[in-house]
């Protein structure tokens, strides 16, 4: 019991207090009441996310505490709805507001925006390589009389569609006209079209005012061309013009080709001496220009050209001080020595200016300057630097690109879309086009070897304007580029001198 326990415990004798001395006071404890023990928390304040019963609470309590402005109010001004409703529409329009400007600042990031820096400066600069062809395609002695030959079938083709003599400008030699259009394969050919309706042909002569420059062939309506076939003669296509010039010399030019790929690989060198006779002066920042800053080709069509200032001379030139009497100057004479009329219509030079490891596209990127006159030229030079990546498509050194490089020179857009052509060139019609550069092993395209070429070569020209080949979207820009702007400055014609007679007066003197 109880008791018992007390008073067995009362019994016992005194334990003595450990750590007392002599002398020192022991208190007694009595048996009073025991202090009270501390009280537990419940499991709902020993949680670390404090739950609230209801989505009321909460809201009441995340608009007590919040330091968002305008929160708190939607809680003092409960009894009043009007008020609750005015801080609840302002409420949930900041809140829209401030989610849009995060849109706006994450579509702003993830659109890669870029800076664009332009900074003018007129320092030492290298250069450019200068090209600048004659406009007289060279008639080789190795191709010579087919090349005679085919003046003398055109002179034929002439005067038998339109009756025109062109003897005295085509090279025909002392043989008078006959009949040799059946000696070339692909004769050009007079081809009639259905006639239009009545009022459809009124209202297209009432609305040309200008009399066609083009020969008439007649007062009907033809087309001029020449049929092209695949290698088994199933399916043929007349490529036909509506310009009889242009039709001409669209045939003359293929045959030309043709021609002009049986040349052998090995050639002898040709005439150096004609640069003499084509550039009479030559000037860089007054100081006269030697053979070693000039290299020498030959176009196809654009004849003899020469290069100055590229990567094969000995020292580049400088340049530092703009002017008429700084820079490039050179004096022209132009000739037409064995002129082929049908594949340069123009007569002068052909001028481009490009960079020194890249080749002169003298197509796309040159200009012609007319003989007789003084045309200054001034050129700025423009640096681009692309950003890659996520910011755009570019190309460091074309070595992601999937076109083989054909030229001799680093990778720019051009060079990789002429390869392009190449490259399915030799796929699909199994020779290489004579104006680009062709692989090892591969022969040039003639239809004495590969008599489809030219059916070959007109449905992939379409294909290739119409990028079904892809060579404009395999070959990017590349990331940096440096390029020189040609401005014609102005164009002088040089002054006419003129003798002239004057009365003759007599005069006496006296000494």
């Amino acid at each position: 019991m109880e008791g018992n326990k007390l008073e067995e415990q009362d019994a016992s004798p005194p334990q003595p207090t450990p750590g007392l001395m002599k002398g020192d006071k022991r208190e007694e404890q009595g048996l009073g009441p025991e202090p009270a023990a501390p009280q537990q928390p419940t499991a709902e304040e020993e949680a670390l996310i404090e739950f609230h019963r209801s989505y009321r609470e909460l809201f009441e309590f995340f608009c007590n505490n919040t330091t968002i402005h305008g929160a708190i109010r939607l809680v003092c001004s409960q009894h009043n709805r009007m008020k609750t409703a005015f801080w609840a529409v302002l409420w949930l329009c900041t809140f829209g507001m401030m989610y849009w400007q995060f849109g706006l600042l994450f579509g702003e990031y993830f659109s890669y925006p870029v800076s664009l820096n332009i900074n003018l400066n007129s320092d030492k600069l290298v250069f450019p390589a200068v090209t600048i062809c004659t406009l007289n395609p060279y008639r080789y002695p190795e191709i010579k009389e087919e090349l005679e030959e085919l003046d003398r079938i055109t002179q034929q083709t002439l005067f038998d569609l339109y009756k025109y003599d062109s003897s005295a400008t085509l090279v025909a030699g002392s043989r008078g006209r006959r009949d040799l259009r059946g000696t070339l394969p692909h004769p050009l050919q007079r081809l009639r079209v259905p006639s239009p309706l009545h009022g459809a042909r009124q209202a297209r002569s009432a609305a040309s005012s200008v009399r066609d420059n083009n020969p008439q062939v007649d007062w009907k309506d033809w087309k001029i061309g020449f049929q092209l076939c695949n290698q088994n003669k199933s399916d043929c296509f007349y490529q036909t013009y509506s310009s009889g010039v242009d039709a001409v010399r669209e045939w003359y030019r293929f045959h030309y080709i043709n021609i002009l790929s049986r040349l052998p690989e090995t050639l002898p060198s040709l005439e150096e001496d004609t640069l003499g006779n084509f550039i009479f002066a030559c000037r860089f920042n007054q100081v006269s220009c030697n053979q070693a800053n000039y290299s020498h080709f030959h176009h196809p069509v654009y004849g003899n050209c020469y290069t100055f200032n590229d990567k094969n001379s000995s020292n580049l030139w400088m340049s530092s001080m703009p002017g008429v009497n700084n820079g490039l100057s050179l004096m022209l004479r132009t000739e037409q020595n064995d002129f082929i009329p049908l594949l340069s219509t123009v007569t002068g030079a052909r001028v481009m200016v490009h960079g020194q490891d890249e080749p002169a596209f003298m197509d796309d990127g040159g200009f012609n300057l007319r003989p007789g006159v003084e045309t200054s030229i001034s050129m700025r030079k423009e640096a681009l630097d692309r950003l890659g990546g996520d910011y755009g498509d570019c190309t460091k050194n074309g070595s992601d690109v999937p076109v083989k490089n054909l030229y001799p020179s680093k990778y720019t857009q051009q060079v990789c879309i002429h390869s392009c052509f190449q490259e399915n060139m030799i796929k699909e019609c199994g020779c290489a086009y004579i104006f680009y550069p062709r692989p090892q092993n591969e022969e040039y395209c003639d239809y004495r070897k590969h008599s489809s070429w030219g059916y070959c070569y007109y449905k992939l020209q379409a294909d290739f304007s119409s990028d079904h080949l892809g060579c404009f979207t395999k070959c990017r820009k590349p990331c940096r580029n440096g390029s020189s702007r040609c401005y014609r400055d102005r164009t002088t014609t040089p002054s006419t001198t003129r003798e002239m007679e004057w009365p003759k007066s007599t005069s006496s003197s006296r000494s």
